[in-house]
Order: C-alpha cells, then sequence, then structure tokens
C-alpha cells in the first residue's frame, strides 16, 4: 500500500480486511482471469445490477465461451439472447469488439489499461477492471459504488458528474489501491458498494468503515455523492400496428441513431401525442391498401423507462386476408413459428408473450 495519509492508509486495510474475512458475495466472474469472461461481465453489467445481468452472463458464456465463438456468432443470434438487457448499443459495440480482437490481436486481449482502451466501447473503467482482475495491473476502478463510498467516508461534495469531480476521484481511487493486490482491493471497493454502503438505507453498522466516515458523523449520507444536473426525461409515444396475414406479422429492424438498434418492430407511427383509433386510421398505409376503420383493433399499451426517456406505446392489430404494400422495403413478413427466434425491444416482446403470438 502506497497511501501516506493514516485516513488513506485506514480505509484501504480495514477494506482489504472486510473483504478477506466478512465479505460473502459470490457471483461467478469475480474469481474469473480469463479476459474474455470478465470483459463479458463488465459489459453485461454496465446500467444493469449485478443479480439482473447474472443470467445473462451465464447464457452467454455457455453459448459463447470463447471470444472465437462470439466473433464467429449470428448477429440476429446474439441480439435476441442480449433481449431484454437494454442499451442495445453495448451489445453492438461487443460484437464489434470481438471481431476486432480475433482479427487484429490474434484472439488474444490487450493486456494493458492503454491497450484495452484502444478497444471499441471500453472506456476508462471497463479497462481498468479487465487490466486489473486480468493481469493484474495497479489501475483503479471507478463506477458508481466507488463514487459513493468514497464521497461518504471522505465526505466529498465535488459532483461526480463534473470534470472535477472525475479528476479528483479517479486521483483519489489511484491513491487508495493496494497496488500489489489490485484486483482484491477493486472487488472489495465495490461490492462494499454494492451490499453495505447502497445508495440508499445503507447497512452503516456493518460498514467495515464506519468509524471514521465523514458522512455518518456529519449526517451527510443521503446527500452524497453530489450531481449537478438533474436527468432531463421525455416522453416518446410509439403507436405500433401489429399486421397479421396467413400466420405471419410484418416486422421492421430498427436502423441506428436511435433506440432499439437492430431490433425488431412491427409498423410504428410515432408522435407527439397519445392519439385514438380514427387519428391512426388517416396514416396513408391504410389509404393505400384500403383498410376500414373498423378493421383496426386497439390491442393494449405498455410503458417502458428508459435512462432519459420514457417509452408509452400504444399496440394495434389489424388482421388482413391480402398482405398490405408497405412503402419502406426493409420490413419482411416473419412466421408466427420464428418469434422466438427474432429479437425485439422488451416493449415489444412483452406484448407478443403477453398476446401469445409465440
Amino acid at each position: 500500500m502506497q497511501q501516506s495519509n493514516p485516513l488513506q492508509k485506514n480505509f484501504t486495510r480495514q477494506l482489504l480486511e472486510w473483504h478477506n474475512n466478512v465479505n460473502d458475495r459470490s457471483l461467478p466472474w469475480k474469481s474469473e482471469k480469463d479476459p474474455y469472461k470478465i470483459w463479458l461481465s463488465e459489459v453485461i453489467l454496465q446500467q444493469t445490477r449485478a443479480m439482473q445481468g447474472l443470467p445473462y452472463y451465464m447464457r452467454f458464456t455457455e453459448t459463447y465461451p470463447s471470444i472465437n465463438d462470439l466473433a464467429n456468432a449470428n448477429e440476429e443470434e446474439v441480439f435476441r439472447l442480449w433481449q431484454g438487457l437494454g442499451y442495445y448499443n453495448r451489445c453492438k459495440n461487443m460484437l464489434a469488439t470481438a471481431k476486432l480482437i480475433v482479427e487484429k490481436h490474434n484472439s488474444i486481449f490487450p493486456d494493458s489499461y492503454e491497450g484495452l482502451l484502444q478497444l471499441k466501447g471500453i472506456g476508462p473503467y471497463t479497462a481498468s477492471a479487465i487490466a486489473s482482475f486480468a493481469f493484474g495491473r495497479p489501475n483503479a476502478v471507478v463506477d458508481g459504488n466507488v463514487y459513493r463510498v468514497l464521497s461518504r467516508y471522505f465526505g466529498i461534495d465535488t459532483p461526480i458528474d463534473t470534470t472535477e469531480g472525475k479528476a479528483q476521484f479517479a486521483s483519489l481511487a489511484t491513491e487508495l489501491l493496494d497496488k500489489k493486490n489490485s484486483a482484491s482491493y477493486n472487488q472489495a471497493i465495490m461490492d462494499l458498494g454494492a451490499t453495505v454502503c447502497t445508495p440508499s438505507n445503507p447497512k452503516c453498522d456493518d460498514c467495515p468503515l464506519y468509524k471514521h466516515c465523514a458522512a455518518r458523523a456529519k449526517e451527510l449520507i443521503g446527500l452524497l455523492p453530489v450531481k449537478s444536473k438533474k436527468l432531463k426525461v421525455s416522453t416518446r409515444y410509439f403507436n405500433y400496428i401489429i399486421f397479421v396475414s396467413n400466420q405471419s406479422i410484418w416486422l421492421y429492424k430498427r436502423g441506428p441513431k436511435d433506440i432499439w438498434e437492430n431490433l425488431n418492430e412491427p409498423w410504428l407511427v410515432e408522435t407527439e401525442k397519445p392519439i385514438n383509433e380514427i387519428e391512426l386510421a388517416k396514416e396513408t398505409v391504410f389509404a393505400d391498401n384500403q383498410i376500414p376503420l373498423n378493421a383496426i383493433k386497439y390491442s393494449g399499451k405498455s410503458t417502458q423507462r428508459l435512462t432519459h426517456r420514457i417509452i408509452e406505446a400504444r399496440f394495434y392489430t389489424v388482421v388482413v386476408k391480402k398482405k398490405p404494400r408497405f412503402p419502406d422495403e426493409k420490413g419482411r413478413w416473419v412466421a408466427l413459428n420464428m418469434l422466438s427466434q427474432t429479437p425485439f425491444p422488451k416493449t415489444v416482446l412483452s406484448f407478443l408473450e403477453k398476446n401469445l403470438y409465440f
């Protein structure tokens, strides 16, 4: 340990003692040394709680046990396996990185922080995690758990979402790191934040750092860490039309530069506010195909909260004998018995499952 400040020495020593003697958080990637599986776990756990990501990690490692298996996988199958995790750009970057490592790095991950940073979709946190856990490099991880533990223990009120705050916490995390045992230290501080120093209702009585915690002493636990910006959330209104014909439905694959890239959805009419069947019937697809108003059946709605927006989706079913002509040629008709092999956004998947389409 490199710290000269007594408070910092105490922090690192007690944290590691807790990790070695008390911490019993068991997750399959914690003892992993394979950089591929560590990378896979980190990609899955971005914006995702550990217990939610666990079954996905197990399915991915079973289906694609090596970087070569993932790089050579069918893209549709990978997105279907990812289905439900959200933030689908992670999946796209993951596939691109897998192919790059196989093609340009002979299937071998770079073993340095700097080398890992050059890979698509890998930022400072993920590069530090892989460098530390797989290769024992002295790189400190800084994620939401780390921000919370450090800001509370040292009483730091610098906003964590500012350039100044990110630099301050990164510097402090590096100073605290046990450079000879970086993997254990990094795992310890993340586990402490995840299980003890939680965002709300922290288990302070179980915390090994309780005695010298500034937030506890000054009653600042609920105020730290600090963020300078409030998240602005907008609402988007999606009106999905399920065209059904001869045991198949029409689907379109979403394009880039928007949510749910590469996932499939029915015919979409996005509006600025909620609309009803009468307003929906004004869409040209109905006039062009001479589909009457009474053929449009309202079938339900759902709401999905994303990071920066709320998706309010309404579903309408239109059963036709003659398949409509669509102005967008990128869509296709998919047999109902093939839907289970097709990747969908969670909102659409939930509707299809609930209505027994597969």
